[in-house]
């Protein structure tokens, strides 16, 4: 991924925490022939640095084990209209942009076909996706029988980490002025672009 210094991602911690929100990744692999991607949940594992998931058990990516592996993992997004900039109105030398911020994971695909292993991912990504809603639902509120039908039906796979690429794009090549404009029109827009406006306030910018 190409990552301009000014663009690189500001701590360790920042990516981590970014491995570790609960949203989908996108899992891609060679099959040989194709690139083939897949996306799906999946749980960051600091301590095993690894990406911890499951995939049908017809989906055959699972078996894609000779190569590199590469998941996408996607932060909040936003439009940036060239309106925003001060600069706009100095000398309307400003083109649209996208702020983003992202990370692309590179790692060892390694399949686990074993029920045991699998039941115990379920279990963490349920806790990870239920614990904050208000009436959290288990893998125990299911019946056994069923249960372990659907987990013959997946198998486990973990991506274990070789190289992380990450990118926090938000308006750090821009003059302070500009990154102000673009802060306050994306403070004021849909839940996707609050979030960037924020991300962009805890990231560090060009001095005044």
């Amino acid at each position: 991924m190409y990552v301009p210094a000014h663009f690189a991602a500001p701590s360790e911690a920042a990516v981590h925490e970014l491995l570790s929100r609960p949203a989908a990744s996108d899992l891609v692999t060679w099959d040989g022939r194709q690139m083939v991607a897949t996306t799906l949940p999946l749980l960051f594992d600091p301590d095993a640095g690894a990406l911890l998931g499951h995939v049908a058990r017809n989906n055959t990516q699972w078996q894609h084990t000779a190569t590199e592996a590469l998941v996408i993992v996607r932060g909040p997004d936003a439009y940036v209209t060239p309106s925003a900039y001060a600069t706009k109105h100095e000398h309307g030398r400003v083109v649209p942009t996208w702020n983003y911020i992202t990370a692309h994971v590179y790692g060892t695909l390694v399949a686990h076909d074993d029920p045991a292993w699998t039941e115990t991912l379920v279990r963490r990504l349920t806790t990870l996706h239920e614990s904050a809603r208000p009436s959290p639902w288990s893998v125990d509120d299911a019946p056994r029988p069923f249960i372990e039908g659907q987990l013959r039906a997946i198998v486990g796979v973990e991506i274990a980490i070789t190289r992380i690429e990450a990118k926090w794009k938000l308006s750090q090549n821009r003059s302070p002025a500009d990154i102000a404009g673009v802060r306050a029109s994306l403070a004021t827009g849909t839940a996707p672009e609050r979030q960037v406006a924020a991300a962009m306030s805890d990231t560090p910018h060009p001095p005044a």
